[in-house]
C-alpha cells in the first residue's frame, strides 16, 4: 500500500512537548522514535543519536548540495584513495626535484626511454606540486571539514543537552535492555544503586525513579579531534608551497668561494673539501678486482655567513659576518636555525675562477699592465697602464650559431670567452675589439689569434697573456649540498600528534550510557555504547548482581527482531 507523498509541513513536536528540528529521527528530549522508519527498527540506530544533519535537508539548495558531496564519507575515501594512487604514481621515477642542472624533458626520455617520456609529458615527474595533487588536498581538507561540522554540533547538542526521564520504546530499543520487577520503591531503588554504578567510573544523574549513567564521553570526540589533526597536517603540507616556509635545492659550491643561498641572507663558504677512498684492501667484496674508485668519506669544512650590507647591490661586494663553522659528511648536517645542509655530492674537476693577463705589444713584446678578470663576475672597464679595456659582451660557454655568430651554449663555465674593446696609444681613435679565452685548449679550440686579427683588419696590435700559474685562480674542487628549510615541518608533526591523540581517543576509551527507569516497581534498563558490548553487559550484570538481581549477562543482550530468545 503506498503512503503517498511527504507533507510539505511536517510536524516534529514529540509527545513529550519537545520540539524538534525537522529531520530528527529520535526525540531530543525523550527518545521517542519519530519517523516511520525509526519506529520499524527493532535496534535503535544511535550513531549521532538520532539528531538533525545539514546533509539530510529534504529540499537541497545549491549550497547544500555542494555540503552533502563534501559531507559523505564515502566521497573522502574516493579522494583519499585518488591521492594514494597519485602519490604512488610519482615513486615510479625520481622527481625532478631530486637533481641538480638537467633538463626533465630530455633526462627522462634518455634515462628511462619513451615511458620516462610519456611520465615527463604527462607532469608526473613533478607530481606532489602539480595542480591536481595540490587540488585532491584541498578537496580532503574539504571534505574533513564538513564531515566533521555535519556531524560534531548536531551530536555535541544532543549529548550535552540529555534529559535524564526515557520513553519507554527508547529504552527497550537499545541493544542491552533488562526489565525486571523490584520490590521497594521506585526513587529508593534507584539512591541505592547509585553508588554502585558511581564505583564503575560512571557520571551519575537521577530524577526521582529515573536514572542516566555516562563514562567516557570525551571518546566520542576522538574521531573529530583526528579530523583537526589531518586538517593540520594538510595545511602543514600545502603551506610548503608557500614562499619561505620551504626550501629544497640542491647548490653547487665551489672551494673558497662563498656563495649566496638563493632566497634568503645567507652564505655558504666551502672553506675546504677533503675526501678518502677505498684502498683495494679494505674495499668491499663486490667492488674488489674491478678497477673501481668508490669514495669511503668525504667532508666539506663549511662556514655560514650573514649578509648585513649590500647584499642587493650587484656592484658592491657584501659584507659577509660568520654565524658558525661545521664538517659537513653524510647524516652529519650543518643546521642553523632550521636551515640545513646535507652532503649530497661533489666534483674534484679543477675550475678556473679568474686569471690575471698581461696586456702585450704583439710586435715589441712590450707590457703595458696587469688586469685581475673574474670568469663569474667580470668588470665593465679595465685599466692596462694607458690603455682601457671596456668588456662589450661575455660568454660562459662560447660556441658558434648557424650563422657562424657567437652564441653561449650553456650558462655553465665550459668555455668562458669575453670580448673587450681595447683603445690606447697606436691604436685606431675608435679602438680594436679583442677575444679573449681564459683556458688554453679554448684559445686553440677556436683559434683566438685569427678571430683577433681579423677583428683588427689584418694583425693584432695587442694581446692579453697569462705569463705564469701565479696568476691563474683555480677553484680545487666543487661540494654539492642540499640545502633546507622546512619551517612548515613543525606543523606537520603537531597535526600528527593531534591526530595520534584522536586515535587513542577513538580506540582505547568507549562512550557508555545506562538509563533506567521504575514504573509500579518495574525496572527498565537500557544501555549504549559505541563498541565492546560484551563488556558492557558484564559491567551491568555485576551491577544487578551487587542490587541481588541475578540475570545472565547473555540474556541482556535484546533479541528484538533478528536474534532468537535467549532460554
Amino acid at each position: 500500500m503506498s503512503q503517498g507523498p511527504k507533507p510539505l509541513i511536517q510536524n516534529t513536536k514529540c509527545d513529550c512537548g519537545h520540539q524538534n528540528p525537522t529531520g530528527t529521527v529520535l526525540c531530543e528530549a525523550c527518545g521517542k522514535p519519530l519517523t516511520e522508519e525509526a519506529e520499524a527498527q527493532p535496534i535503535l540506530e544511535m550513531r549521532y543519536d538520532g539528531v538533525a544533519r545539514r546533509s539530510q535537508k529534504v529540499n537541497p539548495g545549491m549550497i547544500d548540495r555542494v555540503w552533502n558531496f563534501f559531507s559523505s564519507v564515502k566521497v573522502a575515501i574516493y579522494l583519499i584513495l585518488l591521492t594514494l594512487i597519485g602519490s604512488s604514481l610519482g615513486t615510479i621515477f625520481p622527481q625532478e626535484s631530486t637533481f641538480l642542472n638537467i633538463d626533465p624533458s630530455v633526462y627522462y626520455k634518455e634515462e628511462y626511454g619513451q615511458l620516462g617520456h610519456i611520465y615527463y609529458l604527462l607532469g608526473l615527474s613533478h607530481t606532489y606540486t602539480s595542480w591536481w595533487f595540490v587540488l585532491l588536498l584541498v578537496m580532503i581538507g574539504a571534505s574533513l571539514v564538513i564531515c566533521s561540522l555535519d556531524r560534531v554540533l548536531p551530536l555535541y547538542k544532543a549529548l550535552s543537552r540529555q534529559r535524564i526521564p526515557k520513553h519507554m520504546s527508547f529504552l527497550t530499543r537499545q541493544k542491552v535492555v533488562y526489565q525486571g520487577h523490584v520490590d521497594e520503591d521506585g526513587a529508593d531503588w534507584v539512591e541505592r544503586v547509585k553508588p554502585i554504578i558511581k564505583k564503575k567510573g560512571y557520571r551519575v544523574r537521577t530524577d526521582g525513579g529515573t536514572l542516566l549513567a555516562e563514562k567516557q564521553r570525551f571518546s566520542r570526540w576522538g574521531p573529530y579531534v583526528l579530523h583537526i589533526g589531518l586538517i593540520v597536517f594538510l595545511l602543514a603540507v600545502l603551506g610548503r608551497n608557500l614562499p619561505g616556509l620551504h626550501m629544497d635545492e640542491h647548490m653547487a659550491f665551489p672551494q673558497d668561494e662563498p656563495v649566496h643561498i638563493k632566497n634568503t641572507s645567507y652564505y655558504l663558504l666551502n672553506d675546504g673539501f677533503k675526501v678518502e677512498f677505498y684502498t683495494e684492501d679494505d674495499m668491499p667484496e663486490e667492488f674488489k678486482g674491478k678497477n673501481k674508485v668508490l669514495p669511503k668519506e668525504f667532508q666539506t669544512q663549511a662556514i655560514l655567513y650573514m649578509c648585513e650590507a649590500n647584499c642587493d647591490d650587484f656592484d658592491k661586494k657584501p659584507q659577509l659576518v660568520e654565524l658558525t663553522r661545521h664538517n659537513i659528511e653524510v647524516n652529519h648536517p650543518l643546521n642553523y636555525k632550521g636551515l640545513k645542509a646535507y652532503q649530497f655530492d661533489y666534483d674534484l674537476t679543477p675550475i678556473l675562477r679568474s686569471v690575471s693577463p698581461v696586456l702585450i705589444n704583439s710586435k715589441s713584446g712590450k707590457e703595458y699592465g696587469k688586469i685581475t678578470l673574474s670568469i663569474d663576475d667580470p668588470q665593465r672597464e679595465y685599466q692596462a697602464g694607458e690603455y682601457t679595456l671596456t668588456l662589450t659582451q661575455s660568454f660562459t660557454d662560447f660556441g658558434l650559431g648557424d650563422n657562424g655568430k657567437p652564441v653561449n651554449l650553456s650558462p655553465n663555465p665550459n668555455a668562458p670567452a669575453f670580448l673587450f674593446l681595447i683603445k690606447g696609444p697606436e691604436l685606431p681613435k675608435e679602438g680594436i675589439q679583442y677575444f679573449y679565452f681564459p683556458k688554453q685548449i679554448d684559445k686553440e679550440r677556436f683559434n683566438q689569434e685569427a678571430i683577433n686579427a681579423q677583428l683588427a683588419g689584418g694583425e693584432a696590435l695587442v694581446q692579453l697573456d697569462v705569463r705564469s700559474m701565479d696568476d691563474v685562480d683555480f677553484s680545487e674542487s666543487t661540494t654539492y649540498l642540499n640545502i633546507r628549510v622546512d619551517k612548515a615541518m613543525p606543523f606537520i608533526w603537531i597535526g600528527c600528534f593531534i591526530g595520534m591523540l584522536g586515535l587513542i581517543m577513538g580506540f582505547y576509551f568507549t562512550h557508555r550510557r545506562i538509563w533506567l527507569r521504575i514504573d509500579n516497581q518495574t525496572l527498565t534498563l537500557g544501555a549504549h555504547t559505541n563498541k565492546n558490548w560484551f563488556g558492557l553487559r558484564k559491567e551491568i550484570s555485576a551491577i544487578l548482581k551487587q542490587m541481588n538481581i541475578e540475570v545472565d549477562e547473555k540474556s541482556l543482550e535484546n533479541n528484538r527482531g533478528t536474534k532468537h530468545e535467549s532460554n
